[in-house]
């Protein structure tokens, strides 16, 4: 459950309403393959940013991008759409900003205090999960919101990074990359509210449905 799904999401144009893969396929499928390398990346990037191989650092962190694109665009337009990737998206992505963060602040290139507000955040929507489960929601759909603050928090880290670097790159850097950051961490914690509505609204229905077949 999430603000967000990556390849859970809706269909674009013309195409139609994508369809949820059967369980004994969805791991075969090319969006979940690169899911699955966008998290077998995350230790990689991790040890390249903390022995302060930035450019390889942020190269990963780029491609990482790009694979987030990629696997959502295929499954929703050739129907992958798969429970499985309902849930490594939005888990490589959380552990792509977990990573950055901590290792951004532990090399003191971003402030403590943002780590554990984004963190706090995080926290926020899994103290929601036992209300979920209690009455047996399904994941939230895909909201816009979540979504762009992800894309400008996956955006922003880079050149954060490249904005730590003492040459005239990084001094333009520096400005767009945390312009990115504070947009991306206002939609991060509105999202958060956004996402609370609407477990909210579907926990009121789910009562209702209940109440209708009690005799």
């Amino acid at each position: 459950m999430d603000d967000q799904q990556g390849t859970g999401g809706t269909g674009e144009g013309a195409a139609r309403t994508p369809q949820v893969m059967p369980r004994r396929h969805e791991w075969l499928t090319v969006p979940n393959l690169l899911s699955g390398l966008r998290l077998v990346g995350v230790p990689l990037f991790l040890w390249l940013l903390l022995t302060e191989q930035d450019g390889w650092a942020i190269l990963v962190l780029a491609l990482s991008g790009v694979s987030d694109y990629l696997d959502g665009k295929i499954a929703r337009h050739y129907g992958l759409v798969s429970k499985v990737g309902q849930y490594l998206d939005p888990i490589a992505d959380r552990l792509y900003i977990a990573t950055t963060l901590l290792g951004l602040a532990w090399r003191d290139i971003i402030p403590w205090w943002l780590v554990l507000l984004l963190v706090a955040r995080d926290a926020f929507i899994a103290g929601m999960y036992p209300v979920a489960r209690a009455y047996r929601l399904p994941v939230p759909p895909v909201h816009f919101v979540g979504k762009a603050a992800t894309f400008n928090l996956l955006y922003a880290f880079p050149l954060v990074l490249l904005g730590a670097q003492d040459s005239l790159v990084g001094q333009v850097a520096q400005p767009v990359g945390w312009a990115f950051v504070w947009w991306g961490t206002a939609l991060y914690l509105l999202g958060a509210v956004l996402y609370a509505m609407q477990v909210s609204d579907m926990v009121r229905q789910r009562r209702r449905q209940w109440r209708a077949v009690t005799p």
